[in-house]
Parts: structure tokens; C-alpha cells; sequence
């Protein structure tokens, strides 16, 4: 029996304490070629996360999630209330997207681009590391009784900290208010915007205590996807994996180590470096975010030491079992295929929606109106809905050249962008070509020479 079958792991979190204290991770920071290439994706993530908010398409943001106004935009097209059945399916293609995406490529995006882990091991540890030392030596001197100095790092570092998470709640809040208020909050007296100031603090506390002090546990307690992983993966699944036929049983490296031993020199960097605490060894966790810190460490200690490289690496625990290297197989195809497939059908509903919104409706409590010139009219109302980033024109076309239409009021034949406007107008039709009580007339609405809107209304012609 190895000593990977003898663990008790499953019985352990790897952030708690036997006694039931939290455990803190004090992750030694890696170094190696994918390392190296997820700090580069980090800083462009960052960079596009910070520069989205100042990025406008024909004076709208690229990106608004304007909750308490219900409005959204996305790639600079308005979505209103009006489009929840399009947010409906959008989520459902979402969560089928997330399902397909893990049974094929594991919790990659966790490790990769999730911003929460980008944050923490990006920027916030990289802070811990500049201003209080190295992995080792912050638990040596969290260990001991503070002094003078540490209590001053300390200070310094949550100052820090707290700065960042400011500017981060700024732009958070750039992206459900826009970057315009947000300016306007910035620049304008706090009494004409407490709200907005609250919810800029409220924000950065809550990002400071997230990264200050829960870390590592919003990935292992709080985050859904970490829960859903232990569901979706299968046994043909990406993941981080520890090759164990090669590798057990373990033996430490030294000139007398047994021919029987397996790759694994047991050192532990591996562990170390994991921002979670746990030991790929003991297999596939929840915890596990697929960082890949712990391949670049056993792919250091392999060549000091001598040995061959990707000890862990990525693969199914199907390769690890059958000995056969990582492939894009039939199954990653049809699951590919699928997402790209739901990514077209997205888009496609997006490109493909409907610039104006329309609501025609007769006006309760009115029947008919029978006039002077011979002609019977009947009242409707109109709202329309301009969800395009520009101003639309538009005008209704009758389906007969016999009937004419009045608005009640002033003549209105465009709409700005975002904007929304109710109309009442008469239909008139000549009493000698009624044949029927209620008859159905289809109404449509033109907007540069495009028929965008067709709605079939009752017309009522006689008592």
C-alpha cells in the first residue's frame, strides 16, 4: 500500500487546525515558465479590466450593469428590462457553457482568470512578499511576539491594502453606475452623493476583507464553482494532476535512494506553493484552483535533482491510469464544439435583437368613436423603446391606403437612444368599408426603410 493510499487527507480541510482554528497559508511564491506566462495574462486582464470603464461605443460604455436602474449594456448595445426573456436564455447558455467548459477543461479558469485569485496572487501576496518577506519568513515572525518593526510592515502593507481595495471598489462601481457619475461623485461635494460615497467605501471593505483576511477560503469555502467542480469533473477531465505511477512510492533524494523508489523526492514544495494548502499528491480536491504553481515547483526540484519533468502536470486521471500522454481526444471536441456552438448562438441573439421595443394596445373604456366625414376611429397608445445607442426614426405604416392615422397630440417620428416614449394616436377608417363588428389590422413600424416592428390589433367598426 502507498503512502497515497494510506492518507488521510479526506478527513482534513486544509486550512483548519485539528483544534478548529484557521489554519493560514503561507503559500511560498513559485517560480517557472507557467508562472512566468500567468503573470503576463494577469497583467492584461488587469489592464482590460481597468481600461473597460473608460471605453465608450457612440457615447454609451462598452460594458454597464446598471442594477438599480435596470439597464445593461454589453459590447455597447442597451439591454432593458424588456429583454429578461434574452438574459433568461443568456444565463441558461451560461451554465450549460460552465458545465461543458469543466467536464472538459477542468477549474483552469480559477487558477488562470478568475479575478479573485489574480488579485490575491498577483497583487495582494506580491505586496505581502515586497513589504513583510518571503513565505517562510512571515510565518517565522507571525509565530513570535512582535516587534516595533513587524507591527510597522504590517501597518504599512494594510494601508496598502486598503488603498488598492479603493481604487478597485472606484472601478467596480464604474462598471453598474458608468465612469461619467463616477467622476461626478469624485469631483462634486460628498452631500450631493452620499450614496454613491457609501457604496464606494462599503465596496472597498469588503474587497479589503476579502483579500486581507479570507483569501484563499472564498476559493475553497465560498465560491460556488469550487463546490460544482467536485460534481462536473469525471475521470476524463483536465485537471492538475500528480502522476502517482511514476512517482511512488516516495523517497527522499540521496546517493543510497532504493531502485524501487519512485520519481518523487518528497520535498513538499509542492505543497508549499499551493495557495489552498493541499497536497496534489493525495489526488483530485476541490480546493485545488488548477494554478499549476506546484508544476512549476516539482519541475524545479525535478531538475535539480535530476530528474524528468512533469512529475505533475496536466492531464486526466485516465492518462495518469492508462500511461498515456495528454491529447485532444474525441470527447474534448464534441465539448468544444458545443461551447463554440453556444458562444455563436449568443452572439447571433445579441446581433439579431430588435433595436426598438413596441406596445400597441386600444385604450380601455373607448369602443369607437363614429365622426362627421363618414369615418369610424378607434384609440390606441403606443410605447416604444429605443434600446440602440443612437436616435432611430421611425413612423407606422397602415396596411390600407383607405385608413389614415392621427397622433393626439404632437407628431413625434424619432427616439433617442435609450430613451422611452408612450403615444396616442386615432386610427381612421371609412364606415362604408367595415363589413365585420371587430375586424384585425396589422400594423408595422418602419425605421430606415426597415420593417422592425409587425403587430396585428383589433379595430372595432360597429356596436
Amino acid at each position: 500500500m502507498t503512502k497515497l493510499e494510506e492518507s488521510d487527507y479526506k478527513d482534513k480541510i486544509s486550512t483548519l487546525e485539528i483544534s478548529g482554528k484557521r489554519k493560514w497559508i503561507y503559500a511560498i511564491q513559485p517560480k517557472g515558465k507557467l508562472y512566468t506566462l500567468r503573470s503576463y495574462l494577469s497583467y492584461f486582464y488587469l489592464l482590460i479590466l481597468f481600461a473597460i470603464p473608460f471605453i465608450s461605443v457612440n457615447g454609451e460604455p462598452l460594458f454597464l450593469f446598471n442594477i438599480p436602474q435596470g439597464k445593461f449594456i454589453l459590447f455597447g448595445k442597451i439591454f432593458l428590462p424588456q429583454d429578461f426573456a434574452l438574459f433568461g436564455l443568456a444565463m441558461l447558455i451560461f451554465i450549460i457553457f460552465i458545465i461543458l467548459f469543466t467536464l472538459a477543461y477542468g477549474r483552469i479558469f480559477c487558477g488562470w482568470m478568475c479575478p479573485q485569485t489574480i488579485f490575491l496572487e498577483m497583487v495582494f501576496r506580491r505586496i505581502e512578499y515586497w513589504i513583510e518577506g518571503s513565505a517562510n519568513r512571515q510565518k517565522i515572525q507571525d509565530s513570535k511576539n512582535w516587534t516595533t518593526e513587524l507591527y510597522v510592515r504590517k501597518a504599512v502593507k494594510h494601508i496598502i491594502f486598503f488603498a488598492i481595495s479603493f481604487l478597485i471598489s472606484n472601478i467596480f462601481l464604474s462598471y453598474i453606475i458608468g465612469i461619467k457619475d463616477l467622476l461626478r461623485i469624485i469631483n462634486e461635494p460628498v452631500t450631493d452623493h452620499v450614496l454613491g460615497f457609501a457604496s464606494i467605501i462599503v465596496f472597498a471593505l469588503v474587497f479589503y476583507f476579502v483579500f486581507a483576511y479570507v483569501k484563499e477560503i472564498v476559493c475553497t469555502v465560498v465560491c460556488p464553482y469550487g463546490r460544482l467542480q467536485s460534481v462536473l469533473l469525471d475521470k476524463n477531465s483536465i485537471v492538475v494532476a500528480y502522476d502517482y505511477l511514476r512517482g511512488e512510492p516516495r523517497a527522499k533524494s540521496s546517493r543510497n535512494r532504493d531502485s524501487t523508489a519512485g520519481d518523487c523526492i518528497d520535498c513538499d514544495l509542492c505543497v508549499q506553493v499551493c495557495p489552498t494548502g493541499i497536497d496534489i499528491r493525495n489526488g483530485t480536491q476541490m480546493e485545488c484552483t488548477n494554478c499549476t504553481a506546484c508544476i512549476d515547483a516539482c519541475n524545479l526540484m525535478m531538475k535539480k535533482s535530476g530528474g524528468k519533468p512533469d512529475l505533475i502536470k496536466f492531464a486526466s486521471e485516465n492518462n495518469i491510469k492508462e500511461g498515456t500522454p495528454l491529447k485532444f481526444n474525441y470527447r474534448m471536441g464534441v465539448y468544444t464544439i458545443a461551447l463554440v456552438i453556444l458562444m455563436a448562438l449568443f452572439s447571433f441573439l445579441i446581433l439579431s435583437r430588435d433595436l426598438l421595443d413596441v406596445t400597441i394596445l386600444r385604450v380601455p373604456g373607448q369602443i369607437l368613436q363614429e365622426n362627421a366625414d363618414g369615418t369610424i376611429s378607434n384609440l390606441y397608445r403606443m410605447k416604444v423603446i429605443n434600446k440602440s445607442s443612437e436616435t432611430l426614426p421611425f413612423k407606422i405604416i397602415l396596411p390600407d391606403s383607405s385608413m389614415k392615422l392621427t397622433y393626439a397630440g404632437n407628431t413625434v417620428d424619432s427616439i433617442q437612444r435609450g430613451a422611452e416614449l408612450e403615444l396616442v394616436f386615432f386610427i381612421y377608417r371609412p364606415a362604408s368599408s367595415i363589413t365585420e363588428r371587430k375586424e384585425i389590422v396589422n400594423i408595422k413600424i418602419d425605421s430606415r426603410n426597415k420593417i422592425i416592428y409587425s403587430k396585428k390589433i383589433p379595430f372595432i367598426g360597429r356596436y
